[in-house]
């Protein structure tokens, strides 16, 4: 922790890998923490070609559930697709995983581009009782290649060392066509007009000092649905790295709350 190279999260020292050949490609999901009756479980959605820094959050919420992070096809430990793909095949892969494993009402949660992912896969899935977006992409201020690229770059000076290193390898597996590829697309999609069609309650995190997404996109997103939630942690764009625990309280509440309302396990919402 002195240097500014050696800020790494503790990862959880045990996660059950597990692999899904869906109908979009092969995907590896990567499993903490264990199953309490009357708690939802927590299926989380990688960023923009990265994973591996989720994994300290993830174990935050194997804490007090089971917790599973899904990665998408062309990236981290996932296979190659077929073809690129673009949001909503993305979001098609995550409902495709849900269904598969039937894991009953989840928590579905996604980070940064996850978020986008995450709110499609959610649209009329049946095993999904509530919506989780933590630093959601992209906001209307920061929509267009340059404006992304400057306000990803002022975020990066507000991010703890040691992130780029985790992410490094995961670029470079990704490649730098797949990347722009994924850029353009997630661009491309509004996550505010998927959101508008949710059914389930929603909860919106966003650290404090991200420079991606605003305070303003942020309310404005949960106030989009009838149970919709912002909550402000301390952080930039990527907060759980900095504090893998930053996120686990106001979803563990969320999840609370589902479960007080009937979206608990074995009780699929309507």
């Amino acid at each position: 922790m002195g240097s500014r190279h050696e800020h790494r999260p503790p990862f959880p020292e045990r996660t059950v890998t597990t692999y899904h050949d869906g109908v979009l490609g092969r995907i590896r999901s990567r499993a903490v923490g264990d199953v309490h009756p009357g708690t939802p479980e927590v299926v989380l959605v990688q960023g923009t070609a990265v994973a591996d820094y989720l994994l300290p959050g993830l174990a935050a919420f194997g804490r007090w559930t089971r917790a599973h992070l899904v990665e998408l096809p062309g990236f981290a430990g996932s296979g190659d697709p077929p073809h690129e793909r673009d949001v909503p095949e993305f979001g098609r892969c995550v409902a495709d995983w849900l269904t598969a494993r039937a894991l009953g009402p989840v928590i579905l949660a996604g980070h940064s581009s996850g978020t986008q992912v995450a709110a499609r896969a959610a649209l009329g899935h049946p095993g999904v009782a509530g919506v989780v977006l933590a630093s959601p992409t992209v906001d209307p201020v920061a929509r267009g290649y340059v404006r992304l690229l400057v306000r990803w770059q002022l975020d990066g000076r507000r991010e703890p060392p040691g992130l780029s290193e985790s992410h490094r390898p995961e670029w470079k597996r990704a490649g730098p066509r797949r990347l722009l590829h994924t850029a353009r697309v997630h661009l491309e999609d509004a996550l505010e007009d998927s959101v508008a069609r949710l059914r389930v309650p929603l909860l919106v995190i966003r650290g404090g000092d991200d420079r991606i997404g605003t305070a303003r996109w942020g309310r404005h997103l949960a106030g989009l649905v009838p149970d919709g939630e912002y909550v402000e942690v301390a952080g930039a764009h990527t907060f759980p790295w900095l504090d893998p625990e930053a996120w686990s309280q106001p979803v563990r509440g969320f999840a609370h709350r589902l479960a007080a309302d009937g979206g608990g396990p074995g009780t699929p919402r309507t």
